[in-house]
């Protein structure tokens, strides 16, 4: 993946700093998730945003470590 520099204020980079250190990410990582959990929430305006950031952390887990679905019992 190529990289560019941007310029971002300093507040929102200390909060990238902070919440990147409590999720495992680099600072860029984190920037780049809050982009597109943003861009996710433009596109679909009827999703909660939890629900799509949920998402989008479970599309980036391997496949591997994933959990099962297992409906439940119909009554």
């Amino acid at each position: 993946m190529t990289s560019t520099s941007i310029r971002i204020d300093q507040t929102l980079y200390e909060q990238a700093r902070s919440e990147a250190l409590t999720e495992h990410r680099s600072i860029a990582g984190q920037v780049e998730y809050w982009a597109k959990v943003g861009r996710a929430a433009l596109d679909n305006p009827d999703l909660p945003v939890s629900f799509i950031a949920e998402s989008l952390v479970s599309l980036a887990e391997p496949r591997e470590e994933a959990t099962a679905f297992i409906p439940r019992k119909s009554c």
